[in-house]
């Protein structure tokens, strides 16, 4: 496709789509369900948050390959600027996935950012700025991790929990819908999932003891369609997990801030949850904690709640689940795999939740154990006032929310891994409306930390492990090239053989990576997509980078034009 810039009162001709300074090709128009649904068999697309409904982050595209990898470099910069009400040094990061379709690319940025780009040059073709007022309250940075695309429209949400649709072609508002309740704490963050004639959106703000929820909305109109609550209130299967009090669960967090998969077949979408309500100190909130640090199969036409499956029951640690849910199947089974922050790999049924196996994927895990059989023990975590409490992994995970890919190719997932412990000492506090509700001063090692991208087959069975001297905090992407593309906290951009784990080319990107790459092609060519933006929640789970480049760009690679006409 080409995309062409025409002076005023020019006429278009040879029928090619085209756009005026401020304008895009109105190729969104036909983004449909069917589409979606089909999404990988169009890799040189990248049409929904994970390049499909399964999570899997894997693109049949292999013009780039592990062969001819070490050619590529930089095909276009695209400068985001850090402009914004609330947009300080150390608040913001670039945690965004972006999407293409036929040449197009929607990309969203903190503070309210969107930008619409020519995806072959990185030329902007229009922007939109939210404006999002300088004292919303945010957990863990101001922070936006993409849109969804359908039906000339592109739908993104704000920091300050508005949902809003654009009109894809120059970015004017739509409709405009409240999402959540600023004033509680509440906010939004994750890249809202089209399924069908409705959008899935999320809240987040547990750190400020507000009440999870995932939101269904109609995609023409914005109406609401239904909302899940993701902790029970009296009387709801699973609130007796929490105490019988009248508070406890009106504040216990558990909520939707990273973006779930969808399986048609089943009509279920696999929700995480983030931590209860206040982090650390569970004297306040006895029980398991249901629905928190759990993944929730939802029925997408009614948002009822079919099956569950907790990860870290009644969590001292911070270990949010929210995380990819990560759609497969093995030998005719139907299955889900998930990296939870606790350290361990869990595969599911996704048609009824039932446990196949759990396996650690890092190498120190001391806060308890889990058994083959999914029965949880901890052992180490802030019980007592004012005590220091060491354990491993810190709650930084040993993943964070940055997400795995799988290569059904090789039937391997690779896993952005963190290997770092802290410290996390209770200090009881009590609950204030809009103010942070945590309970622990927490230090986070600045030494003696580690990270891999480690490989990983469907039963747990680590296969390769590349590694590096800081923990992994950005996505990865597997490709039919045989390659792993991943980004590091200290600016390296590395692509990795699928097989072996070689390293066989990176770049100095200037800036950490805590954002999900892309992959995509225009004309025939194609091209690697990674925003590039160090801040925020980063410099506390990774302290030994505190006052490193942020950075805000967006780089796109690819071959040489020459390479490729003499290949």
């Amino acid at each position: 496709m080409t995309v062409e810039y025409l002076e005023a009162g020019e006429a278009i001709s040879h029928g090619a789509l085209s756009a005026r300074p401020g304008v895009a090709p109105a190729v969104t128009d036909n983004v449909n369900s069917e589409r979606l649904i089909d999404a990988r068999n169009e890799s040189q697309n990248w049409l929904t948050y994970y390049g499909a409904y399964d999570g899997q982050r894997y693109s049949l595209l292999d013009q780039i390959n592990a062969e001819n990898v070490a050619n590529i470099g930089p095909a276009w910069i695209f400068q985001a600027g850090t402009a914004g009400t609330i947009a300080g040094a150390s608040t913001y990061a670039f945690e965004n996935c972006p999407l293409i379709v036929d040449g197009i690319m929607f990309v969203t940025g903190w503070d309210g950012w969107f930008w619409a780009l020519d995806a072959k040059t990185g030329e902007q073709l229009w922007t939109y700025k939210h404006a999002v007022p300088f004292d919303v309250s945010l957990c863990c940075g101001n922070v936006n991790r993409g849109c969804a695309i359908a039906n000339g429209k592109v739908y993104f949400v704000t920091p300050n929990a508005q949902l809003l649709a654009l009109d894809a072609t120059n970015g004017s508002v739509v409709w405009t819908k409240t999402i959540g309740d600023v004033r509680a704490g509440e906010s939004a963050s994750l890249a809202p999932l089209v399924i069908k004639n409705t959008l899935i959106t999320g809240s987040a703000g547990g750190e400020f003891g507000v009440r999870g929820h995932i939101d269904c909305w109609d995609l023409e109109t914005g109406e609401q369609m239904w909302r899940t609550y993701t902790v029970p209130k009296p009387g709801e299967p699973g609130s007796e997990t929490w105490p019988d009090d009248g508070e406890a669960w009106q504040r216990g967090g558990g909520n939707h801030w990273v973006t779930g998969t969808y399986d048609p077949e089943t009509n279920l979408y696999y929700a995480g949850t983030g931590n209860p309500a206040p982090d650390f100190d569970g004297g306040v909130r006895e029980g398991d904690n249901l629905y928190t640090d759990s993944v929730v199969a939802l029925d997408v036409d009614t948002g009822q709640i079919k099956w569950h499956y907790q990860f870290t029951p009644h969590d001292l640690w911070d270990y949010d689940s929210t995380m990819e849910m990560t759609l497969f199947e093995r030998d005719g089974k139907k299955l889900l795999a998930h990296f939870d922050k606790n350290g361990y790999m869990f595969v599911l049924d996704r048609t009824n939740g039932e446990l196949q196996h759990v396996t650690p994927f890092v190498d120190r895990i001391d806060w308890g154990v889990i058994t083959r059989d999914g029965k949880v023990t901890p052992r180490k975590y802030p019980d007592k006032e004012g005590e220091p409490v060491h354990f491993y992994p810190g709650p930084a995970g040993a993943k964070e929310w940055t997400h795995a890919a799988y290569s059904p190719k090789e039937d391997l997932f690779y896993v952005p891994v963190a290997d770092v412990g802290a410290t996390a000492t209770r200090r009881r506090r009590e609950f204030k409306e809009g103010m942070p509700y945590w309970s622990a001063g927490v230090q986070v090692d600045i030494d003696d930390m580690a990270g891999s991208v480690s490989a990983f087959d469907s039963h747990g069975e680590e296969k390769w492990r590349w590694r590096l001297d800081y923990p992994m905090a950005a996505s990865v992407l597997a490709t039919a090239g045989d390659l792993v593309f991943a980004g590091t906290p200290t600016g390296e951009f590395v692509a990795l053989h699928a097989q072996t784990g070689e390293k066989l080319w990176q770049f100095q990107c200037g800036s950490g990576h805590h954002s999900s790459c892309s992959t995509y092609s225009v004309d025939g060519k194609q091209f690697v997509v990674v925003p590039v933006g160090w801040g925020g929640w980063l410099e506390g789970i990774i302290p030994g980078l505190l006052g490193a480049g942020h950075g805000s760009a967006l780089i796109a690679f690819a071959l040489p034009d020459s390479f490729l006409q003499s290949s």
